[in-house]
């Protein structure tokens, strides 16, 4: 199999180097290089360093729409198979009817649930006890293609997103030469999605991550594990930003103000929270490094009674 790979971030990498192993990879689609740490140096993207390294070509379009020259490109590569793995664009209709088998996509839920840009994340903010991967057809809509195959993965209550995150990029690979090989023998037989059960999962940014304590104690542990690696929820203590990676939900309730801190000690900062009480584990002020609670109390103090907003 001639296979184009088009994809970006470290989700992809396990992906494409699956597909290098059983499969003729003979170019790769990321895109441009980026500014990146502190001295905004540009850096490659992790699936361009993985090309890079075994020899593949690579391309880096800023766009695919109505790019003739990257278009041209692609069909005289004559690739059996496009394998998008979050990639970043939308493919063009142009683009989609160039492989001989088809544009095949890695999605990181169980479609036609959390389409879009962030489902990993909005997959346990919202609570669900299960994920997984979902390989498609590619449409001209956004996760609207035919399905091919999926994989279930239960959610635990203490995992975060950065946890499901490596597990579904780890699977994901494997499914995908599955998916590949079952179309390849005619073992597959795509199934349209229903569009009435889709939901969608929009980008997060650091401007939806402040905690409201007004929630229950359930949803706001939730949408601590869902913002964890990233962008992390947060709240303000004494006007100041206190950031908040861990916390534990626990069978206690509260008739104080509600943000309010109970009780600190080496076991975490228990919070009442609009239904029942939160317990929390990690913390990071600015300029410092995330700790436990346990080990920031060491040296600091953080006073009961306080309210958190």
């Amino acid at each position: 199999m001639n296979i184009v790979f088009m994809g970006t971030p470290e989700f992809s990498v396990p992906s494409l180097l699956k597909l290098i192993n059983e499969f003729n990879v003979s170019a790769v689609f990321t895109q441009p290089d980026r500014p990146k740490g502190r001295g905004k140096n540009l850096a490659m993207s992790p699936v361009k360093q993985l090309a890079v390294t075994h020899n593949i070509p690579v391309y880096q379009p800023l766009k695919l729409r109505n790019n003739e020259e990257m278009i041209e490109t692609i069909k005289d590569l004559k690739p059996d198979f496009i394998v998008v793995v979050a990639f970043g664009q939308i493919l063009p209709k142009e683009v989609l009817d160039i492989p001989k088998c088809g544009c095949v996509n890695l999605h990181a839920s169980l479609l036609p649930k959390y389409r879009g840009a962030a489902p990993i994340a909005w997959c346990i903010i919202n609570g669900e006890s299960k994920s997984g991967n979902t390989t498609m057809f590619m449409d001209v809509g956004l996760d609207t293609g035919d399905i091919l195959l999926t994989e279930e993965v239960k959610i635990s209550s203490s995992i975060t997103a950065g946890d499901l995150h490596d597990t579904l990029m780890t699977s994901g690979a494997e499914l995908l030469v599955k998916t590949i090989n079952g179309i390849v023998n005619n073992e597959i037989k795509p199934i349209k999605q229903e569009n009435n059960l889709s939901t969608y999962a929009s980008k997060l940014g650091k401007e939806m991550a402040n905690i409201n304590w007004e929630s229950s104690n359930v949803d706001i542990h939730n949408f601590i594990r869902g913002l964890n690696p990233s962008p992390i929820a947060y709240t303000h203590y004494k006007n100041t930003v206190m950031k908040i990676f861990k916390s534990r939900v626990i069978n206690e309730q509260s008739d104080k103000q509600i943000g309010s801190i109970i009780e600190v000690s080496k076991d975490g900062i228990k919070v009442a929270t609009g239904n029942g009480v939160l317990l929390i584990e990690e913390i990071q002020f600015p300029g410092k490094k995330p700790l436990k609670v346990k080990n920031y109390i060491i040296g600091n103090k953080i006073n009961e009674g306080e309210i958190l907003i």
